[in-house]
């Protein structure tokens, strides 16, 4: 059964709308990553921060009142009608709701935190339920007011490529007709202190593949689509595959032959009935880190032995974490997509002083184009903590 990705929302470093995001990303515009110093004690730190004024939470919905709320309602608001029409034909019970996250409100959380150890009282508009990871589904469908299925995946970097797998399934079962589906992620202090105290996070913009990558930046994004089983009778972009491993290396360094993220490129292939030699650009997952990219290479080599355009796109956004596998998906989906017209492609933003110690990759640059084929396939790779690894193949509808 083929799953429809029939609408977009998406709001990130690059720009607060698709056609804003999509100009951006082709000119390999990285101005919305930004200098910040009040993330990590005595660091400053650039960061893909959303600089636009976000919709306010509706009154009703004040418990859920949270900066990753307000981000997933931007991206909501901008498919709002498609939303609606999808509740009138298939019912408030058929549509379920599946997204990614890691920070939730885990922001306003901790800033309370700090209010109660100062003052041993929490603020007045904070309560518990917006740190939980469950909240960006429970938000979503209480603001709809839908019925189906609605929770959450926090799988770290992997979350929300994973909830569109999950969507996928949700329609192969019968359990809805329609699903919103992505990720949700905001910029906190938890997650950059943490990165920090890792030692994996870079003081410039990141460097993915070079022989001076030195580590991560860290960014915001939500990402929503409306996946469907049916065609919305326009350009028909599709999750036509999926492969999805986890190789339990180590909590945190991915296992350094590349095996699980090699496994989950295969199934993914498998899973669209494809050859390698069929996909027209590969979006890396990337991180700028040592092993990560030492790793990914290793796998993409062995998969591709003939090559495949492939970037980085974190240079233009951070690594946003919970909600990167969908936003990387997203950039797939907007190389397919008809305002496309010159089939640009993500380039790799880079110093171009490749490491001699990985595999050479065919890496994109602002003139690659997406080849003119009857049928285009896109992949993307997302790898995560624990060594959850997950592949997916964005591509024309058959």
């Amino acid at each position: 059964m083929t799953a429809y990705l029939n609408a977009l929302g998406l709001i990130c470093a690059l720009g607060n709308e698709r056609s804003e995001v999509a100009r951006r990303l082709f000119a390999a515009d990285d101005s919305g990553m930004v200098m910040e110093n009040n993330w990590v004690p005595e660091r400053s730190l650039p960061v893909g921060a959303v600089k636009a004024e976000l919709p306010a939470i509706p009154a009703q919905l004040a418990d859920h009142s949270s900066r990753n709320n307000q981000l997933l309602l931007a991206a909501a608001l901008q498919i709002e009608p498609q939303i609606r029409d999808a509740i009138q034909r298939y019912g408030a019970d058929r549509i379920g709701v599946i997204l990614g996250t890691s920070t939730s409100g885990i922001d306003e959380a901790g800033r309370s935190i700090g209010a109660w150890l100062n003052d041993q009282q929490f603020p007045a508009d904070y309560h518990y339920q917006q740190q939980e990871l469950g909240a960006p589904a429970n938000f979503l469908a209480q603001w709809l007011q839908l019925s189906g299925p609605a929770y959450v995946i926090s799988t770290a970097c992997t979350s929300s490529a994973r909830a569109l797998l999950s969507a996928r399934r949700a329609l192969d079962m019968g359990l809805c007709d329609a699903v919103l589906c992505g990720g949700v992620d905001t910029l906190c202090k938890l997650t950059l202190n943490g990165f920090s105290a890792l030692e994996a996070v870079s003081a410039k913009r990141c460097n993915p593949f070079s022989r001076n990558r030195d580590g991560i930046n860290i960014g915001e994004a939500a990402v929503l689509f409306l996946m469907t089983r049916e065609t919305n009778g326009e350009h028909c972009i599709a999750l036509l595959g999926a492969g999805a491993t986890c190789d339990a290396h180590h909590i945190s360094a991915p296992e350094p032959t590349g095996r699980g993220a090699r496994q989950a490129m295969q199934q993914a292939l498998d899973n669209a009935g494809l050859k390698a030699s069929q996909i027209g650009y590969l979006n890396l997952h990337g991180t700028a880190t040592q092993h990560n990219d030492a790793m990914e290479s290793l796998a993409v080599e062995a998969i591709f032995p003939d090559g495949v355009p492939c970037s980085s796109t974190k240079p233009l956004t951070g690594h946003t974490l919970g909600a990167a596998g969908a936003l990387e998906a997203a950039f797939c989906w907007l190389s397919l997509a008809p305002e496309n017209t010159g089939h640009a492609l993500p380039p790799h933003v880079w110093d171009e002083q490749a490491d001699p110690l990985l595999p050479t990759l065919r890496f994109t640059d602002r003139d690659s184009r997406l080849a003119h084929t009857s049928k285009r396939y896109l992949m993307s790779n997302s790898f995560a903590f624990g060594g959850n690894n997950i592949s997916l193949i964005i591509g024309d509808a058959p």
